[in-house]
């Protein structure tokens, strides 16, 4: 129960930090928000949340309430991602990468709340 809570857990982690520097860093990423629509200190927004979610949900002394709202931020982020892609017409591939995100997250979280009880 242990490791697919962790190996579920490490892969949004890292999701979410190589998402964070690509959005901070990556001039492809940055023009590739800025197409979907949403302004520059969105994109700046959305990094510095992802930064933290991914520390929150990968320390294990954060509280659980504060781990659930990480949840809460990643999947808000994940569905609002979806329809922003879904609209801009863009690759199946980035819309099906998103959902089985969005299923490892809520795997992640399932065994979390397993292993707490």
């Amino acid at each position: 129960m242990k490791l697919i809570y962790w190996s579920s857990t490490v892969i949004i982690s890292t999701f979410l930090l190589l998402s964070a520097y690509s959005y901070l860093f990556s001039t492809n990423t940055i023009q590739g928000i800025k197409s979907l629509g949403f302004p520059d200190f969105f994109r700046i927004e959305l990094a510095v949340l992802k930064l933290i979610a991914a520390m929150v949900l990968i320390i294990p002394m954060a509280s659980l309430q504060v781990k659930e709202w990480a949840y809460a931020g990643v999947a808000l982020f994940l569905l609002t991602a979806l329809i922003a892609h879904i609209k801009h017409k863009d690759s199946i591939f980035i819309m099906l990468v998103l959902i089985i995100l969005m299923v490892i997250l809520v795997i992640s979280n399932i065994y979390m709340n397993k292993l707490m009880k």
